[in-house]
């Protein structure tokens, strides 16, 4: 769901005068629904990322109640985007975030197919622009996650998954192409198996004010399942917690480790630094390297039930096994506004400007975000 997307209010331009006034008069009003219908939002997507330029699609967004007679609920989320952008990239992606009744199972699958041009720079924590090497990247995804409430507060899952990837250098004999140390260079496929664990007493999925939010995944990766010869590990460690500070404003913060353990790992799977949930103001991959450690801490007041903003700051860095120090840890700050579409769910679309580290000889790194719902 958190795709670099925008609910644009362009669309009320194509109604009529009177359906204008009413979509409009319903946009902006301060009302909160609280009969727990389910929402449908036809989505135009207008765009932008340094990524991938701008944005130009369709899709929607299905959010609903799996028991609505269960106040305890939360939403489950159902998105689907198609989109083409100003520098070429073709995506189609559809996501499903599912709590069952009471809920005791949590269901998340994601499906992908995107071509995207994207700028290379090299493996590491000390990446230069001037080794800059474009790349043509082709992606098919499928992801199946399956959580299961044994105890209260807890979910204990399985997951499997299959990738693949090819490329294409445009870069002419750049660093992609001289450098031997990068693997993979030609793409390839694998098909992992998972087991997830988590704990949760946030008071929502979508805008948590209160609680507390941890999970760990393991995924491993054969090498009879895959093209390449090679066995590949990944852990994910998530931690979140918000507290209220004062009547609508909320402290939140968030750390994030990722880890990839495999020999001659391929660098299409080396943990990227930088895109619209974390480390924001870095071009994504960027850095990239064997492992990923990033925290982050966001100040958010939501000033009425349609609008809010927010100022966070944060830090993070790539190292290779054995190379980690607090010393090469990189800044980002910056802030953003809200606009809750659906203030019930508190399902928001986000502006957000994060701004980076200024490389010596370079010039400062920085990044401009539109996406739909909280970076964490």
């Amino acid at each position: 769901m958190k795709k670099i997307t925008l609910l644009t209010i362009l669309f009320s331009i194509t109604l009529p005068t009177f359906a204008q006034k009413k979509l409009i008069k319903k946009m902006l009003s301060n009302e909160i629904d609280t009969t727990r219908r389910p929402s449908f939002m036809p989505i135009p997507v207008l765009g932008y990322s340094q990524e991938t330029g701008f944005e130009f699609g369709l899709g929607g967004l299905f959010s609903t109640y799996m028991d609505r007679k269960d106040t305890l609920n939360r939403s489950s989320n159902f998105s689907l985007m198609t989109s083409v952008s100003t520098k070429k990239q073709y995506n189609f992606t559809l996501r499903n975030d599912i709590y069952t009744s009471q809920n005791k199972f949590h269901l998340i699958g994601e499906l992908i197919f995107r071509r995207n041009p994207f700028n290379f720079y090299g493996i590491g924590n000390k990446t230069h622009h001037a080794d800059e090497n474009k790349l043509l990247e082709k992606q098919f995804k499928i992801l199946l996650e399956a959580e299961k409430s044994l105890i209260p507060y807890t979910y204990t899952g399985v997951s499997i998954g299959y990738e693949n990837y090819s490329y294409t250098d445009r870069g002419n004999g750049g660093i992609f192409a001289t450098n031997p140390n990068i693997h993979g260079k030609n793409g390839g496929d694998l098909v992992y198996i998972g087991a997830s664990q988590s704990y949760d007493t946030r008071n929502s999925n979508n805008y948590p004010t209160k609680g507390f939010f941890g999970r760990v995944t393991y995924q491993y990766a054969p090498n009879f399942f895959s093209s390449n010869e090679f066995n590949t590990s990944q852990i994910k460690v998530t931690v979140s917690n918000f507290w209220p500070l004062a009547n609508r404003l909320v402290l939140g913060v968030n750390g994030f480790y990722h880890t990839v353990q495999s020999k001659n790992t391929p660098f299409y799977l080396l943990p990227q630094l930088g895109n619209d949930e974390m480390m924001r103001g870095y071009y994504r991959g960027r850095y990239r390297d064997e492992n990923l450690i990033t925290a982050q801490t966001e100040l958010r007041y939501r000033f009425t039930n349609r609008f809010g903003l927010v100022a966070f700051a944060g830090a993070g860095r790539v190292f290779a096994n054995g190379d980690f120090s607090l010393k090469y840890f990189k800044p980002t700050y910056g802030g953003g506004g809200r606009y809750f579409f659906d203030p019930a769910k508190g399902l928001s679309v986000r502006l957000d400007y994060g701004i980076g580290e200024k490389p010596p000889h370079e010039k400062r790194q920085s990044g401009f975000y539109i996406s739909l719902a909280e970076a964490f």
